[in-house]
């Protein structure tokens, strides 16, 4: 089943302690929000199952649709509906990021710059010094819990988000977690820089090929992808042609491998579902593809993600774009 209560903490980082490397040690960050309600967020930075070394990715200048759809949530804690369309956080469907350019760090090790703890502590030292950043923690929260003090910082009530890692394709015990549109992951805010900070975590054992209803992992290989292994990718998107709607709207693809791809039953899809059929027959190597939107599906011009499923409908590969760049009209969005 899913997590109990998914949702984003918005409030400042006050202070930070790093656990050492036994047991199942975690990243832990003492927020505030504007109200005064103090908060902890509780970060893995090792697995209870091996591999142990989580998988991470940090993007410095995170520009994607997701950060305009935060706009106007208050500070504090926001329970988030399970769905697409919203701000939630989902590894697999949301195009955040390529997995396939993740990279593990251990926890906690002697000399600096050089775990995961380190690199937590890089981002969110900074954000402390700066009294305008805020933390977006995407998770699952517990208490309040007005009788019990916090066990790391003391604060009362006990309060805080944790499970700040993907959500899904879990195995074991751990597939009472997963779910859609559900992942954790920190996001940092600096107004002044008009930059956003994001990183996200993975365990090695998870799966990245999930079920659309349950998370759980499908019976196929949902291993980490390999860096520039997708055969084929989307490369450009016309979201916003010249002319009065409804606009012929197109997604270029390429056949990156050395040999034909044969496209039937592919298709383009957006988080919701709507797309389009990719015309049949085979991609030659080398070879590009125009896919014309049709049935009045509509690419979105305040910003959106596009998804390539192969004809068993498994993630091929997935972009997004941002209002910015769909205001150019009659350009095309290169990916």
């Amino acid at each position: 089943m899913p997590l109990k209560t998914y949702g984003v903490l918005i409030a400042r980082a006050v202070d930070t302690h790093r656990e050492g490397s036994a047991g199942t040690p975690h990243y832990q960050i003492h927020l505030t929000d504007d109200q005064g309600t103090h908060y902890r967020a509780a970060v893995n930075v090792l697995s209870q199952q091996k591999p142990a070394d989580l998988l991470y990715f940090v993007a410095d200048d995170f520009q994607h649709p997701l950060t305009a759809r935060l706009e106007g949530l208050a500070s504090g804690w926001n329970t988030l509906p399970s769905g697409p369309g919203g701000p939630n956080l989902d590894f697999v469907r949301g195009n955040l990021f390529d997995p396939a350019k993740m990279r593990t760090l251990p926890p906690e090790v002697s000399g600096p710059d050089n775990d995961l703890a380190d690199l937590l502590d890089h981002y969110v030292q900074r954000a402390i010094q700066d009294s305008t950043a805020r933390l977006y923690l995407f998770g699952e929260r517990w208490g309040p819990e007005p009788k019990v003090k916090d066990k790391v910082f003391g604060f009362l009530p006990g309060n805080g988000v944790h499970d700040i890692h993907m959500n899904q394709g879990n195995t074991g015990d751990f597939q009472r977690d997963d779910g859609v549109w559900q992942d954790g992951g920190l996001l940092i805010h600096f107004p002044g820089q008009s930059r956003w900070v994001a990183v996200f975590l993975a365990f090695q054992s998870q799966k990245w090929h999930t079920d659309d209803v349950t998370g759980h992992a499908l019976d196929t290989d949902g291993a980490l992808p390999e860096p520039d292994s997708q055969r084929v990718r989307i490369v450009g998107a016309l979201v916003n042609p010249r002319g009065a709607a409804p606009e012929p709207e197109t997604v270029t693809l390429i056949n990156a491998s050395p040999e034909p791809v044969d496209l039937t039953g592919w298709r383009v899809v957006d988080p919701l579902g709507h797309g389009t059929t990719v015309p049949p027959g085979p991609l030659a190597p080398g070879a590009s593809l125009l896919v014309p939107f049709t049935g009045g599906v509509q690419l979105g011009n305040h910003g959106g993600e596009i998804t390539l499923l192969d004809a068993a409908g498994l993630k091929v590969h997935g972009v997004s774009y941002t209002q910015a760049q769909a205001q150019r009209e009659g350009w095309t969005v290169v990916f």
